[in-house]
């Protein structure tokens, strides 16, 4: 099959690229990042952002298009990108492209601090990048083209570039780090080795045309520190601070941009949410490699 990535040189697509290589496909990658070595692909040099950038042979005979391409950072490109970008490949893919799997996120679905999250949940996306994933989306739905869309939680890895996680382990290790409110607060993660095999079944059953999947595993903020702690090889007790004065404190400190404390990091550290992956499993026969306490355990040895 001829198969062609967006994004295909960051942290999920490059992992896609192998797998879908060892497939035996014909791979073709569009990047904006100048092609570093030889991978084996097609490579395409073009940016969805620039409304001037030649789709034509990137796009043609597509059997598989995987739209993996995306701004984690810069706020000023998300909308270029995510929404502007989308209707340029949309309109070049008109009549070119077999199936369409979209890269979402699950964050299309707002702030949840309580309950259970499905494909049902109403979109209430609250920041740019939400915002914009989710227009994003509703192009690729409203596109006419045979789509699937993947909506993963926190995506994590060895080589990924967000911190978050790295800072997190880097306090338990210093021994910095403390709970807060009542026990039982949910962390959300997913690992990256299974958003490329979600990927992979969008891309290749038949039942997944037209659907929507939700990604992630969900784990008690107590065993994710405990993972780490073991993958570290310390014994990890920590203290328990009230949680009311704590968010009353980032916000009167605020001001100094440093403060590792911010009223995200408390709202994740509290959450009580859990999203639910059910409709993938039951529909795709989607298997998850590993548990979160192993996965915690490995990256935390790695670090």
């Amino acid at each position: 099959m001829i198969i062609a990535i967006t994004g295909g040189s960051g942290f999920i697509g490059s992992l896609l690229v192998d797998k879908l290589l060892k497939q035996g496909n014909q791979v073709r990658l569009l990047s904006r990042k100048t092609q570093l070595k030889d991978v084996g692909v097609q490579y395409f040099l073009g940016d969805l952002s620039n409304p001037n950038v030649d789709l034509s042979s990137f796009i043609d005979s597509v059997d598989i298009l995987y739209h993996c391409a995306g701004e984690i950072n810069n706020k000023s490109l998300m909308h270029e990108l995510h929404v502007n970008g989308t209707q340029r490949l949309v309109d070049a893919a008109q009549g070119k492209v077999g199936r369409w799997v979209q890269l979402s996120s699950i964050g299309v679905y707002g702030t949840c601090r309580n309950g259970a999250i499905t494909e049902d949940s109403e979109e209430q996306p609250f920041g740019v990048y939400e915002r914009t994933k989710t227009e994003s989306d509703k192009i690729v739905i409203n596109s006419g083209i045979p789509f699937v869309i993947l909506r993963p939680s926190n995506v994590f890895g060895v080589k990924m570039a967000n911190q978050s996680l790295f800072q997190l382990i880097s306090m338990i290790n210093k021994g910095l780090f403390f709970y807060l409110g009542r026990k039982g607060a949910l962390a959300n993660y997913i690992a990256v080795e299974d958003v490329v095999e979600a990927l992979f079944l969008c891309g290749n059953r038949g039942n997944a045309l037209g659907e929507i999947y939700n990604l992630s595993q969900t784990i008690e903020i107590e065993k994710m520190v405990l993972s780490f702690s073991i993958g570290l090889g310390i014994e990890g007790k920590f203290l328990r601070l009230p949680e009311f004065p704590v968010r009353v404190l980032a916000k009167v400190f605020t001001i100094f941009s440093r403060l590792p404390l911010t009223t995200t990091r408390i709202d994740a550290l509290t959450s009580r949410c859990i999203y639910k992956s059910n409709k993938i499993i039951e529909e795709l026969n989607f298997e998850f490699k590993s548990t979160l306490e192993e996965s915690f355990q490995l990256i935390a040895r790695k670090k």
